[in-house]
């Protein structure tokens, strides 16, 4: 019986997880596809020898001997990384191979580049671990909502960031402390960065508009904002306006003109995503034809993400098995239908506010913080000003109704530069209970 060969390039967490799956999963596979699917040959540089149960399969430290050898049909990429990652990618469709990959900052910003190599040779690109690891985000926007104009979609989209906030929330815990926990359970990387700061998720957003709305974005399109500022009052505060916080993508599609943001956001408690906790990720979709699609599940880990792999794996073999290589695009989208579109500036969106402002414990500062606040137009729906316990500024705690951003930038920027207040006021958009239905 003819065999799917696969050779895979880093033998790390994810490339042992899909090396599992595959073994695991080998004669359910065969059920499904109609032929076996098989490792054949890995790549990697940091390894000597491959696991017991792997003795068949081929352990190389040159990746061009999977591009050479004509016997393998999928090169699955999980090195990440930008380089040698793209280059090793476009060696094995200039080889004829079809390729497999979650590697989510390489497709968000090179793959243009991925894709159009990919269309010349006829070959496939298969990324569905770059969003949401375990959870079928990619498949569902590419084909299970194929109908729909996607609306808006709004998740969380990054463990890390999402199990610090619920440790935080959960325990009293500051931030610091549970980054370095996280960090020393494996949940966080030594350079925290790219989850903490919000650029992972930055890179998921971005592919996930493409395929949505079938438009052209890049990383520095969208606006993008990090939890590092967040404190363990502002968990409190949120906990009493009856939200809780958390590390958000939006996107809502206009027509026109697209949003395109990851920043903290305060959630009502009774929306779905507040429920969220842990390492969980959930992708929000609102179609005009389907209504609310919630996807929940692992985000991250070993075995979820070679789950996604290998279901990239299984849909392209079954493509070579049926002869019908390319039957649905990449990005859901036929390549000449992708367009560009504006993305909406931050200036001209408008949401309720939460403000913390670190003042002196004098009198007029809440006068003069709240003439700056009328002065620019923006309303004030509730204040808490708590008693000082310990020397030094307190804070002053607003929640603002619907504000445009603009007036907000420019308030924020006149209360900083005050006397009496200490530090750069933390703000936090707060999700509309329209945004939640």
């Amino acid at each position: 019986m003819r065999e799917i060969q696969v050779g895979l390039i880093g033998f790390g967490t994810v490339g042992s997880g899909l090396a599992e799956v595959l073994l695991a999963q080998q004669e359910r596979l065969k059920k499904r596809v109609g032929l076996a699917v098989r490792l054949a040959k890995v790549a990697d540089i940091a390894i000597d020898k491959l696991p017991d149960q792997f003795a068949g399969v081929e352990l190389t430290r040159d990746a061009n001997e999977l591009f050479q050898d004509p016997k393998i049909d999928i090169v699955v990429e999980l090195i990440g990384g930008i380089e040698p990652a793209k280059t090793f990618i476009l060696k094995a469709i200039e080889a004829g191979k079809h390729v497999v990959t979650a590697n989510k900052a390489l497709i968000s910003q090179e793959g243009w580049d991925i894709f159009n190599a990919a269309a010349e040779k006829g070959t496939e690109v298969g990324f569905e671990a770059c969003v949401g690891g375990g959870i079928p985000v990619i498949k569902s926007l590419k084909e299970g909502l194929v109908a729909n104009k996607i609306l808006s979609i709004m998740g969380i989209m990054n463990g890390t960031a999402n199990y610090i906030l619920t440790r935080m929330t959960e325990e009293g815990a500051p931030f610091d402390e549970v980054l370095k926990d996280a960090q020393a359970q494996g949940f966080a990387e030594a350079d925290p960065t790219y989850d903490i700061e919000g650029i992972d998720t930055a890179h998921k957003l971005a592919i996930l508009i493409t395929m949505a709305y079938g438009m052209k974005i890049s990383l520095d399109d969208i606006a993008i904002e990090g939890i590092s500022r967040i404190k363990s009052v502002d968990i409190d505060f949120a906990r009493e306006f009856g939200c809780r916080i958390k590390l958000l993508a939006i996107s809502r599609n206009h027509g026109d003109h697209v949003e395109a943001r990851v920043h903290p956001t305060m959630v009502p408690e009774n929306h779905l995503l507040a429920s969220i906790s842990g390492a969980y990720n959930a992708i929000h979709f609102t179609g005009d034809m389907v209504g609310n699609v919630l996807l929940y599940g692992l985000g991250a880990g070993k075995m979820p993400t070679g789950s996604a792999v290998a279901a990239d794996v299984v849909d392209i073999a079954r493509n070579i098995a049926a002869d019908s290589v390319g039957r649905v695009p990449a990005l859901s989208y036929l390549p000449g239908q992708i367009t560009a579109r504006r993305i909406t500036p931050m200036e001209e969106l408008s949401c309720p506010y939460y403000f913390r402002i670190s003042a002196k414990d004098e009198p007029g500062v809440l006068a003069t913080v709240s003439g700056i606040l009328s002065k620019y137009g923006i309303s004030i729906e509730s204040v808490i000003q708590k008693g000082r316990k310990q020397r030094g500024p307190v804070s002053i705690v607003m929640r603002t109704h619907a504000a445009p951003e603009a007036a907000v930038q420019k308030a924020m920027t006149e209360i900083d530069a005050l006397d009496a207040v200490s530090e750069e006021t933390v703000k936090i958009r707060i999700l509309e209970d329209e945004a939640a239905e």
